[in-house]
């Protein structure tokens, strides 16, 4: 792929930055390294200490979250390392995820332990998440099969909404901004005795702008409403016994152009998406060796259009008894999942399926002074197509208190779509998508300095394409496990801070190519950035940020060639007094003219204003 000028000096100043970074880091270390007690449970499906994992994982919390001002869920992931964003127009309309330039449908993404995905277009629907719900996320970038079974070739995305604890905390906000943007928030969270609570409620509106500005169709502004809710409660029965449950729900209505319109159409066209998740889990520690954690979960995912009458719905039960055996510092994981998946598509290509997977998991764990290994088994028995076995190995060695080395390798897999198995172009006899995955890390950590190195090599076979008719039902074509994928990469990022500076950054510069001809798969940049800073201004925090993508090509034979663009925001906030606090922020400060989807516009220039009344306790 030939780099322009524009995009070459993006990468330039992307690895100016980096650099500039780590020769300050000279200049500020501290004498002691400050160890991360922030702890992950998404990497290993048990709970450890950050600093423990071979696993290359990024956390955001709430507090990210806000100060982003951004609008929807993708809008936060696009400024983690490793990840990639495209969108059919605004908020509302279809969302696609790339983990490391993977398939969409490769990364597995749960919300409070509840996995949520489509049968139809195969992957979480991003667009129906709603981030006013969102109270923290863990990402891990890599293949995580034989921890969660189908669906994590790229890797795993969980989402927690919030949990009560300490004294009653009521919060409300309201927001305003262009496009005719509004939401509006409320909520308590708190614990007493036993019990912890947690509820949220919240509103979004926006008129929008016209995503799709070309001639032959509806030239109106295309908005969306979502309303959304979110609750936790959790009863400790005991010292080693608690009980909890989570619901979420979203309905979010999102107006759109659709592509087969006849000319100079005027159709209001709609999309309804309807989100749900519900989550009952018990977790007893019977002893300081011998813990159990039994979860039952359902989740709900529904699209549907109009006036085009069309709706698929996918719902998906999971039930999960989990075992974890401590003996010094050995961890041992037993595991029996079961997952029943069911599709609903009507009135086009009328689909009425369900299929069960059942899986036993084992894992090990040792850590040990400057030793760390993690190994994992899983075997999926799926009703449908047979058994898939995956497994994955990890290392970590630290070379010193401030250094540490990874190397890792593991396979995937996912299970093809009940759409791709029995719609009108489906096949039944479609066999699994599998990965196998090699990397190899390095980290440093030295008091408020923080950089990693990871590069990684994921293969993949038995890739489902749209592909020439042949036994299926359609004449236009079918589904076929005819391709083959390598997605390659290296990922370089940083956090430093500097007195009340603190600046991060992340490079990526990768190679998701088609295997049998070399081409770049469409809409992946073979290189993005993120550059970042905030600092404390008075009694304002104040910063402001860049992203930076290469050029990408909109076609599978790499004709039409998107270019790279260059995003900046800023944001500022101040607490007015105890309980009320002002959030400030511009998007897109230069008003870039850019494509994430031939075709589709994408956000000009805007403004968001925010005020939020949360009471300190």
């Amino acid at each position: 792929m030939k780099i322009g000028l524009t995009a070459k000096r993006q990468i330039w100043l992307a690895l100016l930055a980096l650099a500039s970074f780590s020769s300050l880091n000279a200049h500020s270390q501290t004498s002691t390294t400050v160890a991360l007690a922030e702890t992950v449970v998404t990497a290993t499906r048990t709970e450890q200490p950050l600093a423990d994992l071979v696993a290359d994982v990024t956390v955001v919390d709430r507090s990210e979250i806000e100060r982003s001002g951004a609008t929807g869920l993708a809008d936060v992931l696009v400024r983690v390392p490793g990840i990639e964003m495209i969108r059919n127009g605004g908020p509302g309309t279809r969302t696609d995820v790339y983990l490391r330039g993977a398939e969409t449908r490769f990364t597995a993404v749960f919300i409070d332990g509840v996995r949520v995905d489509s049968q139809s277009t195969g992957g979480a629907p991003w667009e129906a998440i709603p981030l006013a719900q969102i109270e923290r996320i863990e990402i891990v970038r890599g293949p995580a099969g034989a921890v969660y079974g189908s669906d994590a070739l790229g890797g795993v995305i969980q989402i927690f909404t919030r949990r009560g604890q300490g004294p009653l905390s009521p919060y409300a906000g309201i927001g305003l901004g262009t496009y005719g943007t509004r939401k509006w928030e409320a909520g308590f969270s708190g614990a007493e005795g036993s019990f912890d609570y947690a509820l949220g409620v919240a509103r979004e509106a926006s008129s929008g702008f016209n995503a799709r500005p070309l001639t032959g169709y509806n030239q109106d502004d295309d908005g969306y409403v979502s309303e959304s809710l979110s609750g936790r409660l959790g009863w400790q029965l005991n010292a080693a016994h608690r009980l909890e449950a989570s619901v979420l729900s979203n309905n979010m209505e999102a107006q759109y152009d659709a592509s087969n319109k006849k000319p100079n159409s005027t159709y209001d066209d709609r999309a309804l998406n309807l989100l749900q998740t519900k989550g009952l889990n018990w977790r007893g520690k019977w002893s300081d060796r011998y813990s159990t954690q039994l979860s039952v979960t359902e989740s709900r995912a529904q699209y549907e259009t109009t006036p085009s009458a069309y709706l698929t719905m996918t719902r998906l039960n999971g039930y999960l008894f989990q075992n974890e055996f401590r003996f010094g510092a050995h961890l041992l994981t037993a595991a029996l999942e079961r997952k029943v998946d069911f599709l609903e598509n009507r009135p086009t290509n009328p689909i009425n399926r369900e299929r069960a997977q059942d899986a036993l998991a084992l894992g090990y764990g040792w850590r040990n002074n400057r030793h760390s290994l993690e190994m994992n088994l899983r075997h999926d028995q799926d009703s449908e197509f047979g058994g898939q076995d995956t497994g994955s190995v990890a290392y970590g060695f630290a070379l010193t208190p401030q250094w540490r080395a990874t190397a890792s390798a593991g396979s995937a897999f996912r299970a093809p779509t009940l759409y791709h198995r029995f719609s009108a172009y489906g096949i039944s006899s479609l066999q699994a998508e599998t990965s196998v995955n090699q990397e190899l890390g390095l980290r440093y950590v030295q008091g408020r300095t923080e950089w990693s190195l990871v590069t990684y090599r994921n293969r993949v076979s038995n890739l489902i394409t749209f592909s020439s008719p042949g036994p299926c039902a359609s004449a236009t074509g079918c589904y076929a496990n005819t391709a083959q994928a390598e997605f390659t990469g290296v990922t370089l990022s940083t956090r430093q801070r500097l007195g009340e500076v603190n600046l991060q950054a992340s490079l990526d510069v990768q190679d998701p190519h088609d295997s049998a001809n070399g081409k770049l798969l469409k809409r992946r940049a073979s290189h993005h950035a993120n550059l970042s800073a905030d600092t404390r201004w008075g009694t304002w925090l104040v910063g402001g940020g860049v992203q930076l993508s290469g050029a990408r090509y909109d076609d599978d034979a790499n004709t039409l060639a998107l270019p790279g663009y260059s995003v900046f925001n800023l944001h500022a906030s101040r607490r007015l007094n105890r309980d009320w606090s002002l959030l400030a922020r511009v998007d897109n400060l230069g008003d870039s003219r850019y494509q994430l989807v031939n075709g589709y516009a994408t956000p000009g220039r805007s403004m968001y204003l925010a005020l939020k009344w949360a009471p300190l306790r």
